[in-house]
């Protein structure tokens, strides 16, 4: 019997640990590190989950995000990969475009990136990207409306929903709070996430920038799998080795 058998706290340290340096645990590779049985590390994911830190998956677990912060602190975090991220995502428009923005700071980044002599139709829920955008003189600018949530920064609701349901996107740039291959993309709010998911309906290209930190992540609300994005855009050295197995396309932002 070894000692980790002995002692469940300790044991669920180091899962812990595990979780927060990777964000996922395998249950085969954790118990063979730990020389205990796979079915006492589930029981250790299922109290770490109870505790709310992490969340069950298929074979083992990841790591679960909490509420995130607000806009405006957002905007301030992670400054050089979001910009690094932006520029990859403004080289993949297509010129003639019909694009749906999502709101999020890296996706604010990119209209920076955006060519001015490129012909397109900007649709967004973010007051924010749509003044950064509104100077633009090809093209249209459209501002989706509805209550603005401040933490969001975004418009959200039935109004957004009905206008979107009308519209046909040729790209989408979406929000992303946590991608995992497994469980997909998840959105922290109820709302957003089943805003995000109205988006997704109406486009024919999926685009999901995603920071570092938010990759082998899952939020509280699903909002599609990871056959449903098309393309995955992450820094370059990113830890991604889990999405070896998935179908859609990555692309590395330098």
């Amino acid at each position: 019997m070894s000692d980790y058998d002995v002692f469940p706290e300790q044991r669920q340290s180091i899962i812990h640990q595990m979780l927060t340096e990777t964000g996922r645990v395998v249950c085969a590779e954790a118990a063979r590190k730990l020389g205990v049985s796979e079915h006492t590390i589930r029981r250790d994911l299922q109290e770490l989950a109870r505790k709310g830190l992490c969340k069950k998956v298929y074979g083992g677990a990841v790591s679960q995000l909490k509420q995130s912060a607000s806009f405006d602190t957002r905007m301030s975090q992670n400054v050089q990969e979001k910009s690094q991220l932006a520029q990859k995502c403004a080289q993949l428009i297509r010129p003639d475009s019909c694009l749906f923005i999502d709101a999020g700071s890296t996706y604010l980044a990119m209209v920076e990136f955006i060519p001015d002599d490129l012909e397109l139709t900007i649709v967004t829920n973010s007051p924010q990207i749509a003044a950064a955008a509104c100077g633009r003189t090809k093209g249209e600018l459209i501002l989706l409306g509805g209550k603005v949530n401040a933490l969001t920064g975004s418009t959200l609701g039935s109004e957004p929903v009905n206008q979107i349901r009308g519209m046909v996107f040729d790209q989408t740039f979406i929000g992303v709070c946590g991608l995992d291959p497994q469980a997909g993309l998840s959105a922290v709010y109820y709302e957003d996430a089943c805003f995000k998911k109205e988006v997704l309906a109406q486009s024919n290209e999926v685009i999901a920038a995603a920071t570092e930190d938010k990759i082998s992540q899952v939020a509280r609300y699903k909002v599609a799998t990871c056959e449903d994005i098309d393309i995955m855009v992450v820094i370059k050295g990113a830890k991604i080795k889990n999405f070896s197995g998935v179908s859609m396309h990555i692309e590395l932002a330098e």
